[in-house]
Parts: C-alpha cells; sequence; structure tokens
C-alpha cells in the first residue's frame, strides 16, 4: 500500500483536477473555427499511477535525494525568500510537473481526441525512471514504459493510439535522453532506461532536456532555471535590472570538476582563471579577467543567489561541457545577461534550434573549440578581449531579446505577459508542427 499522500501532493491533485475540468469545459465551448484551427490538444487521461501517485514517494527513492520540496507550486519548487514573486528554488527535474500544469493553461485543448492535433500524456516519466536508475528496480531498466503502452494500446480506448500509432502524441521527460537510451540488450544494464530504445515508442514526440546527436524521436527544451515571473511587470524590471548591471568581470565559470590531471577542458578553465588573477587588469576595463564561482557536490542547484549575483557582473559565462554536453548554467546566464561562451556545438547549436534558432548563435554567444583551448595553447581570455566592445554589448541587447524565449513563466501569469512567448509557448508550437509532419508522412506511407 503505498504512504499517504503529503499536503503538497494533496493540494497538486486538488488543483490539477479543478484546473483540469475547468479548462477542458472551456475549450470545449470554443469556437472550432477560432484561432485554435490545426492547434486542438488533448490530454490523456492515465491514471494517478502515472502520475501523482509517482510523488507520494518523494523522499523515499534509494540513493537520491529527497525532491518532496521541489513538487510545491506546481514543480516550481518554494520560493528563494517569502517575499519573493518570481524566484523559486527550481529542480530542473521537476519540468514534467511544470509543464503538466502550463498546459491546463493552453486555450486550444479539447475533451475529443478525434478534433486534436497532438495528444498529451501527462507521465512523469523522469521521476518513474528514478527508481530504475537509482532503485531496486535497476536490473530490470528494459521495462520502463511498457505498463503505459499496455495503457495505451491495451486497456483505455485503444482507438486513439492506434489511429496514427503513437505519431501525434507528446511526453516531457525531465532527464536528458540519454538517461533514457540504454540499449535493450546490455547485460549486466548500465545508467539509464531504455524507454527511448522501445520499439512502441519510435513514433511518440518526447521533449527532453537534452538530446543525442541524432535524435529521431526527442527534441531538447530548455532547463527550467528558478525565474518564473507572474506578470509583465516582473519580467521588464528584471529585464531593466540586467541592463544595468555594471559588468566588472571579463569571463565567469560556474561549476565544478575541473580538478582532475587528465587534460580536459574544465581543468583548462580552473588553471586560466587562476593564473588569470596575476594579469594586469589596468588597460582592460575589467576589475577581474576571470572569476570561478565552485558549485561542486551541487551546492548552487536550489539556491540562484549563490550564482546570480556574479553572472549579472560578467560580460561572458563560460559553458564547458560535463557528464553531458549541456548545462543548466546555460539558461541561468541568459536570464543575467550574460553572454554565453560554448566548447562544443552540441552545448546549444546541435540541441535548442527551437528557442535558440541555428542561424543566430553568433548573434548571442561565442564559440571556441575545447581542442584549441586543451591542447593547441588558446586562451580564451585573448578570445573574448578580442571582442570589441560595441560589439559585446550589441551580443547582450540579444541575450536579453532571447530571455524570453528560454523562460518559463508562472502559471496563472497575466495576459500581458502571456503576450510573450516562452519556452512552454515555443515548444507547443513546435510539437504541434513536428507532429503534423509525422503524421502527414505516417498518412502517406
Amino acid at each position: 500500500m503505498p504512504p499517504p499522500l503529503t499536503t503538497t501532493t494533496t493540494t497538486f491533485l486538488l488543483l490539477i483536477t479543478a484546473s483540469l475540468l475547468l479548462t477542458i469545459t472551456t475549450s470545449q465551448d470554443s469556437d472550432p473555427d477560432s484561432d485554435c484551427t490545426n492547434k486542438w490538444i488533448h490530454i490523456r487521461q492515465l491514471p494517478p499511477q502515472f502520475n501523482l501517485d509517482l510523488l507520494t514517494n518523494c523522499s523515499e527513492y534509494p540513493l537520491y535525494d529527497n525532491f518532496c520540496p521541489y513538487t510545491s507550486n506546481h514543480g516550481l519548487g518554494q520560493k528563494t525568500h517569502n517575499n519573493s514573486h518570481s524566484w523559486y528554488r527550481t529542480d530542473p527535474f521537476m519540468l514534467e510537473l511544470i509543464f503538466h500544469r502550463r498546459i491546463l493553461e493552453y486555450p486550444c485543448l479539447t475533451s475529443d481526441p478525434n478534433l486534436a492535433k497532438a495528444i498529451y500524456l501527462p507521465y512523469y516519466s523522469g521521476i518513474d525512471s528514478i527508481k530504475y536508475l537509482f532503485g531496486p528496480e535497476y536490473n530490470f531498466s528494459s521495462q520502463h514504459g511498457l505498463d503505459l503502452f499496455h495503457y495505451l494500446s491495451k486497456t483505455d480506448t485503444p482507438s486513439i493510439w492506434k489511429r496514427n500509432f503513437g505519431h501525434d502524441h507528446f511526453l516531457v521527460m525531465a532527464r536528458p535522453a540519454w538517461d533514457f537510451s540504454q540499449p535493450i540488450s546490455n547485460d549486466p544494464p548500465l545508467f539509464g532506461t531504455s524507454f527511448l530504445e522501445l520499439p512502441q515508442f519510435f513514433n511518440v514526440t518526447a521533449l527532453t532536456l537534452e538530446s543525442r546527436a541524432y535524435p529521431w524521436q526527442e527534441q531538447a527544451i530548455p532547463y527550467p532555471t528558478s525565474f518564473h515571473p507572474p506578470n509583465l511587470a516582473y519580467l521588464e524590471s528584471w529585464i531593466n535590472r540586467v541592463r544595468r548591471s555594471r559588468r566588472n568581470t571579463l569571463m565567469l565559470f560556474v561549476g565544478g570538476g575541473g580538478i582532475s590531471a587528465n587534460p580536459n577542458i574544465r581543468r583548462s578553465i580552473r588553471l586560466e582563471c587562476e593564473n588569470s588573477t596575476s594579469l594586469s587588469t589596468h588597460e582592460t576595463g575589467y576589475g577581474k579577467l576571470c572569476e570561478f564561482v565552485d558549485c561542486s557536490n551541487g551546492i548552487c542547484e536550489h539556491d540562484p543567489i549563490k550564482f546570480m549575483k556574479p553572472m549579472l557582473q560578467a560580460s561572458f559565462c563560460l559553458q564547458p561541457p560535463g557528464d553531458t554536453p549541456t548545462r543548466r548554467s546555460t539558461f541561468d546566464g541568459f536570464l543575467s545577461g550574460c553572454i554565453p561562451v560554448f566548447f562544443e556545438e552540441m552545448s546549444g547549436k546541435r540541441q535548442y534550434n527551437w528557442h535558440l534558432p541555428e542561424a543566430e548563435y553568433g548573434e548571442f554567444s561565442v564559440f571556441i573549440p575545447k581542442e584549441d583551448v586543451v591542447f593547441k595553447g588558446v586562451r580564451i581570455v585573448d578570445v573574448l578581449m578580442s571582442i570589441p566592445r560595441v560589439e559585446v554589448r550589441r551580443m547582450r541587447e540579444k541575450v536579453l531579446e532571447m530571455m524570453p524565449r528560454v523562460m518559463y513563466r508562472k502559471h496563472g501569469s497575466s495576459l500581458g505577459l502571456r503576450s510573450k512567448k516562452d519556452a512552454f509557448d515555443i515548444a507547443i508550437e513546435e510539437t504541434l508542427q513536428k507532429i503534423k509532419s509525422r503524421v502527414e508522412e505516417f498518412a502517406a506511407q
């Protein structure tokens, strides 16, 4: 028997249910010939075992942190302080909750799956994967998702699934795609589940925090940051603060690693940052050429105060790859107006083309191949100092322009703020286009 629901989970359940009923009723009464043409989305009504029940064990997963505090405010987490209106202690792995809550406000929901152009699966796949990644089901990670497939295809109105055999279905998977890409044949199994390797889900569109180099099912969408403004005034106030901030540091690295003796980009960044403290800054116009904020062991993960102030004071934020090519810090940097410096194309350009168009990367970021830094003696400081100040200012303005595209505004936000597309809006818009193409291709076969 599962443990009793916590207060947080009970509140989440009641609000999700009430909002769902209200939103679907409103959408059903909408004019089918309105702006919702070709935009209708149907939410599959999954049993709670696939979403809300998974939250009841939020403190009981072996070898994994207690994530109960981060489920509050529909996945935004607790406020950073009592008077905060826009800042939360957000855990990026709660994106499934954030997305679920936001989609209930989508204006083109329908209870008729035959009218829908896309079917949303409110399955908390990343949370469900924890038991396979860290728990007793580790040796059965190839089973991840099979219960869901059985429910969709055989138990609950299988005609919805069989109409397009999953081509019109999509879900959010709040972890990098590699965590769901273990080959089914691995014996013994390695880290990760096999959800994206299951033939049963090859047709489903998965929105992940990071995608593989040659994705078929998945598309990367931005990591959630801690900034979730409720109205346009708070967003504009923050942008003005970022624009006015004095940038006394040339470059900043927020992160950990780099202590190994083996050559790698993080080690090179640490060494260059340490050596730069002895360099003269008299002619550079910067108080510091490099600053390093040590966030080892996750000490900064839920405390934006630790890194946002240094980011506001830096012109460039270094974004080297780690265990995966991308970092949440990239999107934190956008919020602070700190120009990202990438060291491999998989860190951004080849992943987030929906939200950060590939053709525009040169307008808001700097690219320095990591091999040049690690093995060819290229100094990051020299590359960044060679960029004219007027160009730096122009790039920062572009970063500020892109900011709304990579943030997730707060649910229930004002109409004024809803006029600016955020990360959720863009993800939905592009998912509908992707599904449209896949369904048309499937129908033509």
